[in-house]
């Protein structure tokens, strides 16, 4: 098995990110996250209420032409289980149960995809649905040690490619966005370098009831479906910068 790689730094990433200008920079940038974490593969897969879609990955092309080919994406537990979830799943903890299902898995095993995997999905506008996705070989326990480490950076890099993503659809234009506050935006970039909700409301002198207020505030003006969201839309959007 390749080596599952410790929570890698990911600032410089981050930055090239959000200067990407097309689909070529985000699938650059997708195989150097692949590479930093360790893992076999990562994809990126966005697709609109039209049924418009695409991404970048590392999935060997085979693989892609054979999922297509086989119609995959009517059975894949993935995608199902997904759709319905608004948190990132482990693919352990999907409906794996169906004599499809399991000769699925054993086809994207047998095509190095591996026996591992870890997805992140993401709606936006106008019944935009995405899906950010981990994959690797190995034994469940280290799978679960990396997943565990480096859950919340994962939901981060998710929503800045889904974020830089949409700027690419045809005709896209940008949301609208209330500004936050001062105290805002003195939570937000509190949470976002890493402190607790009781660190941030210790610096700035005030209750957990009180941050809470100000950090549900600048959720809903950011359109996120969770602080993790929320923090992430402000950074990708230069509201906050840490």
């Amino acid at each position: 098995m390749g080596y599952l790689a410790n929570t890698p730094r990911l600032d410089g990433l981050i930055e090239r990110l959000e200067s990407a200008e097309g689909l070529e920079d985000l699938q650059l940038l997708i195989e150097e996250l692949r590479d930093r974490y360790g893992v076999d593969h990562i994809v990126y897969h966005w697709v609109a209420a039209s049924g418009q879609q695409y991404g970048c990955g590392t999935y060997p092309m085979e693989w892609v032409n054979r999922y297509l080919e086989m119609g995959y994406l009517r059975i894949d537990p993935v995608i199902q289980g997904c759709y319905q979830r608004f948190h990132p799943v482990d693919w352990k903890r999907l409906d794996w149960s169906g004599k499809a299902a399991r000769a699925f898995l054993q086809d994207a095993i047998a095509h190095g995809i591996g026996n591992q995997g870890f997805s992140i999905p993401i709606r936006g506008p106008n019944g935009q649905f995405a899906l950010f996705t981990l994959s690797h070989s190995g034994p469940d326990e280290d799978w679960a040690r990396f997943t565990d480490e480096n859950r919340r950076d994962l939901i981060l890099v998710a929503h800045f490619f889904n974020q830089k993503a949409l700027e690419f659809e045809p005709g896209r234009t940008p949301d609208p966005v209330q500004p936050l506050s001062p105290r805002e935006l003195e939570a937000m970039t509190l949470l976002a370098i890493g402190y607790s909700r009781a660190q941030a409301a210790e610096t700035l002198s005030i209750s957990e009831h009180t941050l809470r207020v100000y950090v549900e505030s600048a959720r809903f003006k950011l359109g996120a479906m969770n602080t993790t969201h929320a923090v992430a839309r402000a950074l990708s959007r230069g509201l906050i910068v840490v």
